[in-house]
């Protein structure tokens, strides 16, 4: 069965390659290296830590726990479970290498499951962020099957993992924040009007 999977990772991988678009081949190597997200991210850190309430605050924190899991277990477990060579690693007649080879493992892409982790827990704060967030992070995962460095396979269950492990952190959020509510413990309440509670 995974020879099968393997087959039709590679045929999808070979077919873009095969059909690169000149703009692209400039575009995606961008895109996918994560130098060019260093101001971005410490923006993002600025606005969330410093320049909003308390919902940004609480959202920052919950994006480094879920972050923090998230990366570590795709690079330090999953990964090495897998073994799955990386596409640039091994001899592929058509592929088109636009970076560096990177590391051995190729399955899941951190890249797309570390997006995609981001994507859920910020778009659960601020929600008229989720299209563009959800499209950049589709677009970030598939820059690394452009770039040679994963297959499709990697991508999809990096992306599925990251968004599995964004709920989970965010369903245990709204768990101990029901509880603290229930003990009326207002730290977790970032809405402006103050909670109401039933004696």
């Amino acid at each position: 069965m995974f020879e099968s999977i393997n087959a039709i990772d590679t045929y999808i991988l070979l077919w873009v390659h095969d059909n690169h678009i000149p703009i692209l081949d400039w575009l995606m190597p961008f895109i996918t290296d994560q130098d060019n997200w260093i101001i971005p991210i410490l923006f993002l850190i600025l606005f969330l830590g410093f320049f909003s309430n308390k919902k940004g605050r609480i959202a920052l924190a919950l994006l480094v726990i879920a972050l923090s899991c998230n990366d570590f277990i795709c690079a330090q477990i999953l990964k090495p479970f897998f073994e799955r060579v990386r596409p640039s690693h091994i001899s592929l007649d058509g592929l088109n290498l636009l970076v560096s080879r990177g590391g051995k493992w190729s399955m899941p892409s951190n890249h797309a499951s570390n997006v995609f982790t981001l994507t859920v827990v910020l778009s659960y704060f601020y929600g008229k962020t989720k299209l563009p967030l959800y499209l950049l992070a589709t677009f970030i995962s598939f820059s690394r099957v452009y770039v040679g460095v994963h297959y499709p396979g990697d991508v999809i269950a990096g992306g599925l993992f990251g968004y599995c492990i964004g709920w989970l952190i965010l369903t245990l959020w709204v768990i101990l924040k029901m509880r603290e509510l229930k003990r009326r413990r207002t730290w977790v309440w970032y809405e402006t009007k103050n909670p109401t509670f039933i004696n």
